[in-house]
């Protein structure tokens, strides 16, 4: 398929947006880290969430939604929907606790929380682990959902696709730092709704599709509608437990995902800590959660749903492409369907399409780069670093990080399979990140052997098993295996560890006010501590955290069966979803003003 000159236009005009934002405020984010990785510690609620969903909004998410309701259905996407629950409680529990920390980066909280030279070796390692290894790994996932774009819609090679796709990419996040990913996010936010939307009415109007009631009644589409599990077939029970009991029971408090972190963490605590206080790092992380899982997966699941129609297997998509037959999967249905936008449409899909890729690479290359520069050169290499050396620093690591994603996504294969193994290598480390803020016993050691234990064990179960000859382990059995056998080494090792000193767990205290019977050794004397200020506030919160997850369940499933001209079942949840925010907005009210 060929852009148009229109289309070109279009292209044209955002990167030269996004540029022209980069350059803009390339001064002022130069004048120090904390402007540079922080955005000045000054930006509003609304600015962080916008940005926190349009880095979510990637180009591999639609991609790997596609490959979810081809393969299991709209119920598939409780793989990813569970997340929720850990969001929620992210809002409501660790967002001002964050905040409070003052902390330029998550990993700095480490020496914060931990005492001696094992909190130093936890905070450098995983400055390098997360911060090179997995972050690369997550953008190399980005750039090859780009890779299978642009093969489909523009008949680019791989590495066509990657030079255009990130030097621009590079540019502004290495000159306008967080403030400049911030501001451009919105504007990239806005056209990849706008996108995804266009996307899914020209789906519907495809004439194998015959429109939204067309759809539904399609017979290739049977079994495929469903919301929910079929909890009463026997014959999907494996399908059950995979996608749906094991999200919402074990993998949402368990597993280590960037963006919904247990505890919250990565680029997410990097929002939170730019936020100008504690309020507007809970109103960011609630708006992103809200929006994430209520307000962007339909346009998605329907242009999903119409590529079963028109593509109906693997075969055909092939067939479609051959030029592209050697990366073809389910994922592959959603920039499949593209091809058939018309002129005009087509560019400002494109557009929202790289929207979402930059937003995306530019978030996590400053993120990345935070981490290289002040948890690991300025912590470790040069601590007496000028300002001006430290942001330099930063734009070499961006390019650097953008270079070794690029090399990753080449060898490559699906979204899939990426988000497996993603969720594979973080398995067991996610209570404790819910934990550590609420009792004082885990320690360094016991980060240190979660992540020596869960790495290893995911490549034995998911590569090396299978490879001296004995019978593959189901994907839910191996996540299941590596949390159990990570949280027993981990829980083991913290027991037969020294904990922290009793002067940074005081000063911790001191600092976060955490509250709890966790803590209880170290408030009870807390001097000058003001009214409430050692209360625990985690039960307030854990009923606001449930009443946000049934408001944005409710809206999100309003939403499919308003879709599916079920109107009884949509105004019942429309309802619930009133009545929650109502109660939650009162509770918010309430858990602001005793805080």
């Amino acid at each position: 398929m060929l852009l148009q000159p229109i289309d070109w236009m279009i292209v044209g005009l955002f990167f030269l947006v996004s540029l022209t934002i980069g350059i803009a405020v390339t001064r002022k984010a130069g004048t120090s880290t904390a402007e540079f990785f922080a955005a000045g510690r000054s930006m509003p609620w609304w600015l962080l969430g916008i940005s926190m969903v349009a880095t979510t909004f990637s180009t591999d998410t639609p991609n790997l939604v596609t490959n979810f309701v081809r393969e299991e259905g709209v119920a598939g996407n409780w793989r990813w929907w569970a997340f929720l629950i850990s969001g929620m409680l992210t809002v409501f529990v660790y967002a001002r606790l964050w905040r409070r920390s003052g902390v330029l980066t998550d990993l700095e909280f480490y020496e914060l929380r931990y005492s001696g030279k094992s909190a130093a070796f936890v905070r450098g390692f995983r400055a390098i682990y997360l911060g090179v290894f997995f972050n690369v790994i997550i953008m190399a996932s980005v750039t090859l959902a780009a890779i299978k774009i642009g093969s489909v819609l523009l008949n680019l090679t791989p590495i066509q696709t990657i030079l255009i796709a990130s030097t621009v990419t590079v540019i502004y996040s290495s000159l306008g730092g967080l403030r400049g990913v911030l501001i451009t996010d919105v504007i990239q936010f806005a056209m990849a709704m706008i996108g995804a939307v266009g996307a899914a009415y020209i789906a519907l109007q495809r004439p194998e599709v015959g429109g939204l009631s067309g759809m539904l009644s399609h017979p290739d589409l049977q079994g495929k509608l469903s919301l929910l599990p079929d909890f009463t077939n026997p014959n999907q029970r494996d399908l059950l437990i995979g996608m749906f009991l094991m999200p919402v029971m074990v993998q949402w408090w368990s597993v280590w995902y960037p963006g919904a972190e247990p505890g919250g963490g990565s680029y997410t605590a990097q929002r939170m800590l730019a936020a100008k206080d504690e309020n507007n790092a809970l109103g960011a992380v609630f708006l992103f959660n809200a929006a994430h899982y209520a307000l962007r997966p339909w346009p998605w699941i329907i242009v999903a749903l119409c590529s079963i129609i028109v593509f109906p297997s693997l075969d055909s998509l092939r067939e479609a492409f051959p030029h592209a037959a050697s990366i073809v999967g389910n994922d592959m249905g959603y920039p499949a369907m593209l091809t058939f936008l018309p002129a005009g449409l087509l560019g400002l899909v494109v557009a929202s399409l790289i929207a979402a890729y930059m937003s995306t690479i530019s978030t996590h290359l400053n993120w990345g780069a935070s981490y290289i520069v002040h948890d690991c050169y300025q912590r470790f290499i040069r601590p007496d670093s000028s300002e001006k050396e430290l942001v330099l620093v930063g734009r070499i690591s961006t390019v650097v990080l953008m270079i070794l994603a690029a090399m990753l996504a080449l060898n490559l294969e699906s979204a899939r399979g990426n988000f497996e193994i993603i969720l594979q290598v973080g398995a067991g480390t996610g209570l404790i990140f819910i934990l550590r803020w609420f009792w004082w016993r885990i320690n360094a050691y016991s980060e240190i052997t979660a992540m020596a234990v869960s790495f290893p064990v995911a490549v034995y179960l998911k590569v090396i098993h299978e490879k001296l000859g004995y019978t593959p382990i189901d994907s839910d059995l191996q996540l299941v295996l590596t949390v159990a056998i990570t949280t027993a080494a981990w829980v083991l090792v913290t027991f037969l560890t020294p904990a922290s000193s009793e002067e940074t767990l005081r000063n911790f205290c001191k600092l976060i006010r955490p509250g709890g019977p966790g803590w209880r050794h170290f408030t009870k004397d807390l001097p000058d501590a003001a009214p409430g200020e050692t209360a625990w506030q985690v039960p307030q919160g854990i009923l606001c955290m449930m009443l946000g997850c049934v408001s944005i369940y409710s809206v999100l499933f309003a939403t499919g069966y308003w879709l599916y001209g079920r109107y009884g079942l949509a105004s019942s949840l429309t309802a619930l979803a009133i009545v929650s925010a109502v109660i939650l907005t009162r509770q918010w009210r309430a858990f602001i003003a005793h805080s």
